[in-house]
């Protein structure tokens, strides 16, 4: 019997008695001492300063505040071993997955920051944001703004971040019949945006794509800031459903386009600026 687990375990028999012997039963017990040693020395250097940490962050931290010097490889067995969570995030497994197999794809940045062409409908600025209501509850908001008016042409509410965000957002779009022939679409290279699916859509409706650097906000700075003047000019927090939040931003969208006057508009509104532009063409 003996002989046959061995077998199946790819065990072989020799290593199989010394397991049970004193002196491989001394070495383990040996082994798990140290290890109780060093797991209260990564524990001192995982609470330093009140901050939990990773295992970089631990050696590091052993290294710089302690002047010890710890292989990562066995500072993460013993993490392991002791369940000691790192609190980092983990990456994002579809972002992992795009990066592996390339099917998400940035776009040149063919704005390069040169928001107002004078054209109305041609220059179509999107983001997401995230919304905090009432019990400290989360939805999200996708919208697209044209950057010669401000203008809100689309935008989507949803509890959840999941692709269809920013695809309803862009059906919506479609009901609007001012944009011009060559109209693109600008976003930073967030998942959503980098999707086959949603540039394949963009493409369909016959816009352009463009995107931002990688992690420069400032290449998309009129849409940041409609969402700072939103979330400062919205009563969310008051709100207890999702439903009661899309109502508010509907309110919202409404008072934007039609009645918050700009002072970089001629001190009017979106909606009588573009107006008033397309009189003059």
């Amino acid at each position: 019997m003996v002989s046959y687990l061995c077998e199946v375990m790819a065990v072989s028999r020799s290593g199989y008695y010394n397991y049970f012997t004193e002196k491989s039963a001394q070495k383990r017990a040996t082994q798990e001492q140290a290890d109780q040693v060093i797991m209260k020395i990564i524990l001192k250097a995982y609470h330093f300063r009140g901050r939990k940490k990773g295992a970089r962050q631990i050696k590091m931290t052993l290294q710089n505040q302690y002047g010890m010097t710890y292989n990562l490889k066995r500072i993460r067995r013993i993490m392991k071993k002791f369940k000691i969570i790192c609190p980092i995030r983990k990456a994002n497994p579809a972002r992992r997955m795009a990066k592996a197999t390339k099917e998400h794809r940035a776009c040149e940045n063919k704005l390069n920051r040169h928001f107002k062409q004078g054209i109305v409908g041609k220059v179509l600025l999107t983001d997401i944001t995230y919304l905090t209501y009432k019990g400290g509850k989360r939805a999200y908001l996708s919208t697209v703004k044209d950057a010669e008016t401000n203008e809100i042409l689309a935008y989507e509410v949803s509890s959840s971040l999941n692709m269809e965000i920013v695809l309803r957002t862009l059906y919506k779009l479609k009901k609007h019949h001012h944009l011009t022939e060559d109209a693109f679409i600008h976003s930073d290279q967030g998942v959503h945006y980098t999707s086959p699916q949603f540039q394949k859509l963009v493409k369909k409706m016959g816009l352009g794509q463009s995107m931002s650097r990688k992690g420069n906000c400032w290449d998309n700075a009129p849409q940041e800031s409609f969402f700072g003047h939103f979330k400062d000019e919205t009563n969310l927090k008051e709100c207890e459903t999702l439903e009661e939040v899309k109502r508010e931003i509907k309110r919202y969208m409404t008072y934007y386009n039609h009645y918050r006057g700009q002072w970089n508009l001629k001190k009017l509104p979106p909606v009588k600026y573009r107006q008033q532009l397309q009189q003059v063409a």
